[in-house]
């Protein structure tokens, strides 16, 4: 009988961390969007276009930690749906104190993917870890540009700049209620943003990964909690989420206004 690997089933220390930096990142910028869109004060080096680059890459790895946190959950449909429940909260209380509201925000968006991924789970475990990782990394990559940009005058595509483009049918961006699946129209809003295309590939990709974690084949360093204080942070992160942009307002509102 082959002898269980020392990590089998145990929590990752270091991705923890990496998800309460993700988050603390994500709570930096939307402070600084605040700053800027509510109350008038710009801060310049926030909104450069590299800054818009290393936003993308905290929010996917975010969303790619959350994938493989999955692995360790019981019951993923209910965290999915008790994930949703919450994100609807926030669309419908959030115009009460601000002008913004999200309509397909990350809460949503995780709220879902844990959804799909409990309801597969079972067919997803055929596919091995490595082929399911590579697979929906491409899948990830040929996705990303299927959101119109509010720059944009036409749809997106499916493909890679300059290698192949599919331009989506347009039709598809004038359907309003489309916008989960990353259709959105010119005329769209959300405060936050994160539809299924491309954004439910990285989750599954996190969940490949997670095969591997909870196996105990990670690399030791993975495993042990390095800076405590950043890991309590991971493991609250949809409770910040929820409540950092109330507070973010309230008291940027005693200053300002």
């Amino acid at each position: 009988m082959p002898t269980e690997k020392k990590n089998s089933g145990a929590r990752v220390g270091l991705l923890d961390e990496l998800r309460g930096f993700a988050i603390i990142c994500m709570v930096v910028y939307h402070t600084m969007f605040d700053l800027k869109y509510l109350f008038g004060v710009n801060v310049p080096i926030f909104f450069d276009d590299w800054f818009d680059i290393v936003q993308t890459i905290f929010a996917g790895l975010f969303i790619f930690i959350s994938g493989t946190v999955c692995r360790y959950s019981r019951n993923n449909l209910k965290r999915g749906v008790q994930c949703f429940f919450l994100g609807m909260v926030l669309t419908f209380v959030m115009p009460f104190f601000m002008e913004y509201t999200v309509y397909f925000g990350i809460l949503h968006f995780l709220g879902i993917s844990m959804m799909i991924f409990g309801l597969s789970e079972k067919l997803l475990d055929k596919m091995p870890a490595l082929v399911g990782f590579i697979l929906f990394i491409l899948l990830y990559s040929v996705t990303c540009y299927v959101k119109i940009e509010y720059s944009a005058k036409t749809g997106g595509f499916i493909g890679l700049p300059g290698v192949f483009e599919w331009r989506m049918p347009e039709i598809l961006y004038k359907v309003e209620v489309l916008f989960p699946f990353g259709f959105n129209s010119q005329s769209f809003a959300s405060y936050d943003y994160f539809p299924i295309l491309p954004w439910l590939f990285m989750f599954l990709a996190g969940s490949c990964f997670g095969v591997w974690a909870k196996n105990g084949s990670l690399p030791k360093f993975f495993y042990p909690v390095h800076i405590k204080w950043l890991a309590a942070v991971g493991r609250y992160t949809i409770w910040i989420y929820m409540l950092h942009q109330p507070i973010i307002y309230l008291i940027f509102s005693l200053i300002f206004r």
